[in-house]
């Protein structure tokens, strides 16, 4: 709503004025014309806030004004306040909302302190009421931004601006409800912040603003009553129990007040019923502080009232608890058929009167409440159609108290005088029903895991069924629902006791099972293991009862019981029996299982297997199925193999890690329209298969039998087929090598070359070894493998040596950064070699390899080539002219002695050994 602006002359222009006053009112004006332009599609700028805060900083340092410039003060604050009510009322419309933006509130807020810098102004009426009416909504603004600091600081603001007036002197109503909502603002501000000190003390305070007036009681009482209602639901104890009698006392004193202040009807009937209301909470707060005699008096109080009196359905139930805190079971028993009786009572009400009654008389004594209940049936005339339908009500709902509430129906069903209720054929449609509340009550506890009262209920139903022959089958099936639930308690003997019974009523798969799950929490495995067998035996048997059991096994963490009831379920497969899960699904499963613990390697082995040769047997398509479908299922073996494969190997499982990587293989063949990733996978499972092999050998110590190398090389002989394919098929994309395969084909030639020496088969290592150089799949740093095993293995060869030593070389060498560390590696090997192999019959190409290295090294950084392999190189070069010399072949040894010399210029270190030898090379040239 607007506030009418006050009528003075428009303001001249302050801009031409230079005094400090006149600027910050014209700085406020300039910026108040912003907001009353402002539209919806132009927000005025964010600093509006702060800028009008720094003017009214300066204004309020300014002297005291002249009576015109308050004046001016005033119409700019009513100004500002229209505009920020303007702004609202359009926020609202374009947003459907109601909510006030903190901006809003700022400038309210400096709307307010504008006319309390101005203070009182000549011809205004009222100024301080007006002044803190601005600082009054101010403050309700924040408060519903839960600005709580900032609302107390405007009521604060307002109460100081009113304390100055004489209140007597107040006659507008206006005026005075102003004066009582501000301490009821205060109040409510007080109570949010948690000082409920000084929310209760602004109350009392507000008792002085009252005037006479019943609006005014009957908001005091029921700010009153909010804040015991506060205080009752705070769950304080005792003290909040105490603080709330304490504030509907004052609420009631308040509509007792306000009740004889009532001038109209309308006032009359309002104060007596928020005065009702009062004493009813009052009630109830006597009744949780157990003081029932109180709540006796509120009761009969509201009940004897004029005008008809309190007709409220909850006093039924207040004075019911009454009577029963008292222990006077009669009083509460007609105030319970009261309600019965009464139709206006609600039927919730009832059956919370009917509740209460029966955990009162349950704490009292069962004896006690099942006494009362009969009573109000037989006053009631309850027939056992009637018992069924309160046992219902009363059971019925779940929620807080259901547990409780099922005890009581459990006792009250068990009694004999309501079990003779049911007796006879007239009453079995009443006993089925009755039965069925039971039981349904049984099985909702159940559902939520409280076991014990599910078992109570069910042992209870079993009173309403007949020992007949009819009834035995429904007989054994409560006997079996009570085993479970002496399962969930885990009182194993006593549910192995109801399945015993079960099972000589009916005996079946059921049963079977339930023992099997006794056996399971008892951790008696083997006592579960035969269980599994004797369950294949029952008539009525389902493999499906194999498969949960398993799934009850692996919840357990018994795994070899899963195992062997899975084991079980294969048997049936091989004998054509129609089964519901799909055999591959049960080894998958199988091997999953034993997936989830290591040491089972073997069984693993046996179970994957056992799938291969059913697919062999059976087919592919039949055992892992067809299409998409089975083409994932033999994808999972594979990987399964594939993965256990390189597991077993990376613990030095060589043996195992062979045959999963063999099994691998054959998974990946099986894969229809196996594409070229799935040829690799059988070519790399292939050739690690023959690794692991290899591997195994030098783990046992102990040489391949002639068995094992012919099926590696059986082995190796596929995967070279499928290699050649997969490099064909690559050639003709493009002649790109798969990123996978150097590697493939590096272990392939290297496991190739070790078999081939094996059947001492030289002649082809070298083919072999010279076919992967000449691929593009070779690698300097594989021939260096080759050529260092075929050098210092057990199975040498010479010529293969050369050969991968020299090509590696010239490839490290053609390199554009090359690896000087294996340069000089291989050279010290193919001089080793030479000299080994050659002697001195061929002196003149291990020179040449002394000559090459040389060359290798001039032009080269300081440490770029190994400094100890330098040293190594000149030594061995200087020493290999001692013999020549000794034997009189001096220029043989120069030769030697030069070459040496020429090294250990370009090896960082030697300088001390250089000048030693060309001291010795320039003598043994003076001899010449």
């Amino acid at each position: 709503m607007r506030i009418a602006e006050i009528s003075s002359p428009e303001l001249r222009s302050l801009h031409r004025d230079t005094e400090p006053n006149n600027r910050s009112l014209f700085q406020i004006e300039t910026i108040v014309k912003q907001l009353e332009t402002r539209s919806a599609e132009k927000p005025p700028p964010e600093t509006v806030v702060s800028d009008l805060r720094q003017c009214l900083t300066q204004l309020s340092q300014l002297a005291s004004f002249p009576n015109s410039l308050k004046l001016q003060i005033w119409k700019l604050s009513y100004r500002l306040w229209n505009a920020c009510v303007d702004i609202s009322n359009t926020t609202a419309i374009r947003s459907s909302s109601s909510a006030t933006t903190e901006s809003q509130a700022e400038l309210r807020h400096i709307a307010a302190d504008l006319l309390s810098i101005a203070g009182d102004v000549a011809g205004i009426p009222s100024p301080a009421i007006k002044s803190a009416s601005f600082y009054h909504k101010t403050g309700q603004i924040w408060h519903s931004l839960q600005k709580f600091d900032l609302a107390a600081k405007c009521f604060e603001r307002a109460t100081d601006l009113v304390s100055k007036l004489e209140i007597n002197s107040i006659t507008d109503a206006g005026e005075r409800k102003l004066l009582l909502d501000l301490n009821l603002a205060r109040s409510r501000t007080a109570w949010e912040v948690r000082d409920p000190n000084l929310a209760v003390a602004l109350l009392n305070r507000s008792k002085s603003f009252l005037f006479g007036a019943c609006e005014h009681y009957t908001d005091l009482a029921k700010q009153f009553m909010a804040f015991g209602k506060r205080a009752l639901s705070s769950g304080g104890g005792e003290d909040a129990n105490r603080e709330a009698l304490k504030l509907m006392n004052e609420a009631l004193e308040c509509c007792e007040k306000g009740f004889g202040a009532a001038r109209t009807r309308e006032e009359k009937v309002e104060i007596r019923g928020l005065r009702w209301k009062a004493l009813r909470f009052i009630a109830a707060i006597h009744l949780q502080k157990e003081e029932f005699e109180s709540v006796i008096k509120c009761v009969k109080v509201l009940r004897d009232s004029a005008d008809g009196g309190d007709e409220h359905p909850s006093l039924s139930v207040l004075a019911m608890k009454a009577w029963l805190g008292l222990g006077r079971h009669g009083e509460a028993e007609r105030e319970l058929r009261g309600m019965v009786i009464d139709k206006g009572i609600p039927e919730g009400v009832w059956v919370s009167a009917v509740e209460a009654y029966f955990v009162a008389a349950g704490t009292a004594g069962a004896e006690t409440a099942k006494g009362v209940f009969l009573g109000l049936l037989g006053r009631c005339h309850v027939s056992a159609g009637s018992a069924v339908r309160v046992a219902h009500r009363v059971a019925g709902g779940g929620g807080e108290g259901g547990r409780l509430r099922a005890k009581v129906v459990a006792e009250l069903v068990s009694d004999e005088r309501v079990v003779a209720l049911f007796a006879g054929q007239d009453a079995a449609k009443d006993r089925v029903a009755m039965h069925a509340v039971l039981w349904n009550c049984g099985a909702d506890n159940f559902q939520s895991k409280d076991y014990e009262t599910s078992a109570e209920l069910f042992e209870k139903s079993m009173l309403y069924i007949p020992y007949d022959a009819e009834n035995r089958i429904l007989r054994a099936k409560g006997f079996r629902v009570l085993c479970l639930c002496y399962l969930g308690l885990l009182q194993l003997d006593r549910a192995q006791e109801y399945i015993n019974e079960a099972e000589k009523l009916e005996p079946n798969i059921v049963c079977a099972f339930l023992k099997f799950k006794i056996y399971l929490q008892k951790n008696d495995h083997q006592g579960a293991i035969n269980q599994i067998e004797a369950m294949t035996t029952c008539l009525d048997f389902q493999p499906d009862f194999l498969s949960l059991s398993a799934h009850e096994a692996v919840a357990c963490h018994a795994l070899p019981i899963a195992v062997a009831s899975l084991s079980s379920m294969l048997k049936f497969y091989a004998s054509g029996k129609s089964m519901p899960t799909a055999e591959v699904t049960v080894v998958r499963t199988l091997l999953t299982v034993l997936s989830q613990e290591p040491g089972n390697e073997q069984q693993v082995i046996k179970f994957l297997k056992h799938a291969h040769t059913r697919a062999s047997e059976i087919g592919p398509d039949c055992f892992f199925g067809k299409e998409e479908v089975g083409r994932r299922e033999r994808n999972w073996f594979a990987v399964t193999s594939w993965n256990f494969g390189t597991k077993t190997g990376q613990d030095k499982n060589y043996e195992s890690s062979a045959v999963f990587l063999k099994l691998a293989s054959d998974f990946y063949a099986l894969i229809e329209g196996s594409d070229n990733e799935n040829n690799v996978m059988v070519c790399k499972s292939l050739v690690l298969s023959v690794s692991s092999m290899i591997a195994l050998e030098f783990e046992r110590k102990t040489s391949m039998s002639e068995t094992e190398v012919k099926q590696a090389l059986y082995l190796l002989d596929r995967a070279g087929e499928m290699l050649k394919s997969i490099s064909a098929r690559n050639s003709v994309n493009g002649d790109q090598i798969n990123t996978i395969e150097p590697e493939l084909f590096f272990i392939y030639t290297f496991c190739y070359y070790d078999i081939q020496g094996r059947l001492n088969d030289l002649g082809s290592q070298l083919l072999n070894v010279k076919s992967f150089a000449s691929s593009k799949a070779c690698k300097p740093h594989h021939l260096l493998q080759i050529g260092l095993s075929a050098s210092q293995g057990p199975r040498l060869n010479h010529e293969v040596a050369c050969f991968a030593l020299n090509e590696c070389l010239s490839s490290f060498l053609s390199s554009a950064a090359p690896d000087y560390q294996n340069v000089a590696l291989v050279m010290r090997k193919l001089i080793s070699n030479a000299s080994i192999h050659k002697g001195d019959a061929d002196d003149d190409l291990v020179y040449s390899m002394y000559k090459q290295a040389y060359r290798i090294m001039v032009g080269l950084k300081e440490d770029e080539y190994p400094i100890e392999e330098g040293k190594w190189l000149a030594m061995t070069a200087w020493n290999r002219a001692a013999v020549p010399v000794r034997l009189g072949q001096i220029e043989v040894g120069k030769k030697w002695m030069t070459v040496g010399l020429d090294i250990a210029k370009h090896v960082p270190g030697m300088e001390a050994y250089k000048e030693c030898m060309e001291e010795v090379l320039g003598n043994l040239k003076k001899e010449l």
